[in-house]
């Protein structure tokens, strides 16, 4: 059976089908979504997430529930197949936060406030067990800015440099081991939210991206959202969101800045490393075009005081992402299976 036909059959199973079907927009993994709209105009979304792709739709399903039960908007579980990678959940519609803000720029604070606020609810809720993201998983990931993003602008990976890093910014996140202690969702920000204003309070913002949820630092999902790598975000509205969870969490502005900061460069230069990966390996040469954007909250965050030797390194070994380098890393495309 091909995965049309297997998808085809759960549809049907589902109840759904003699439903239109309508191709939604993708996302960096190998999920692929589509619209079920049936003739009463009723919808739903259908996730296919090929498991022998190294998707599974578990993690998803498992978090979602968790989520749908503390009151948040995550889409509800109407149907599913974890086995064959098949889910058919709950149709929070089209209106993007990204697409929202660009429609009418007066929405921009409101739903980043929206957005803030629902972090802070989400950080009230007793968090599931699972992993966690400490020193020994988050030093790695930020080191993929060596593996993969020097790798491809420099043509090798400074061993040295890289080795140098790792020990330097293990001792600066090291000491929020002790600190980890909410679900984070680790790919919040604004093309992962849908606007619901007909719901009410933090039940506005509805939650798309979450599988990959980990136990982390408060300050994480607030980097994810105000240093955005696919969209640019007023330095204004930064200032303003970080005011904004400071005063309703009442924590110690300078302690969670530097924070801030850590996790920002942490989330950042994995990031880099992520969308050098995405084109060097996986043929996707359009994620290049977000790395200067990257690149930005990698330096802003590198100048807190917090980050000064990590700083010094990184500044020394990784090449700024000029034209050049950009046009280097796009004629690698697809060229690199690893470091």
């Amino acid at each position: 059976m091909t995965r049309q036909e297997a998808r085809d059959q759960f549809i049907k199973t589902a109840g759904w089908a003699s439903a239109q079907v309508i191709p939604l927009a993708g996302d960096a993994s190998n999920r692929r979504y589509l619209r079920l709209r049936s003739g009463e105009g009723s919808t739903a979304v259908v996730m296919d997430a090929p498991p022998d792709h190294g998707e599974d739709v578990r993690p998803f399903v498992s978090i979602a529930e968790h989520l749908y039960r503390s009151g948040l908007s995550a889409p509800k579980i109407i149907a599913q197949d974890a086995e064959s990678g098949f889910l058919l959940i709950e149709d929070l519609g089209d209106a993007l936060f990204a697409k929202e803000m660009e429609r009418d720029p007066n929405l921009i604070a409101p739903l980043y406030e929206a957005a803030t606020d629902v972090l802070t609810y989400l950080h009230g809720v007793n968090a599931p067990p699972l992993s966690v993201y400490d020193s020994a998983t988050t030093v790695p990931l930020a080191a993929l800015a060596f593996d993969w993003y020097q790798l491809g602008a420099t043509g090798a990976v400074d061993r040295a440099a890289k080795s140098e890093f790792c020990e330097a910014f293990e001792a600066v996140i090291k000491p929020y081991d002790s600190d980890l202690s909410v679900l984070i969702q680790r790919d919040y920000h604004a093309e992962n939210l849908i606007w619901l204003p007909q719901r009410e309070g933090v039940a506005r913002v509805g939650l798309l991206d979450f599988q990959d949820a980990m136990i982390g630092h408060a300050a994480y999902d607030l980097v994810s959202i105000l240093q955005d790598a696919r969209r640019d975000v007023g330095t204004d509205i930064e200032a303003r969101m970080l005011d904004r969870f400071i005063a309703k969490n009442a924590l110690v502005r300078d302690d969670f800045l530097a924070a801030y900061a850590v996790f920002g460069a942490q989330r950042n230069l994995r990031i880099l490393g992520v969308f050098a990966r995405l084109c060097l390996r996986d043929r996707k040469a359009h994620y290049v075009d977000m790395i200067p954007r990257v690149w930005g909250h990698v330096q802003t965050n590198l100048r807190h005081p917090a980050l000064r030797n990590v700083a010094r390194i990184l500044n020394a070994s990784l090449p700024a992402p000029t034209d050049d380098v950009l046009k280097t890393l796009t004629a690698k495309c697809g060229s690199c299976s690893g470091p």
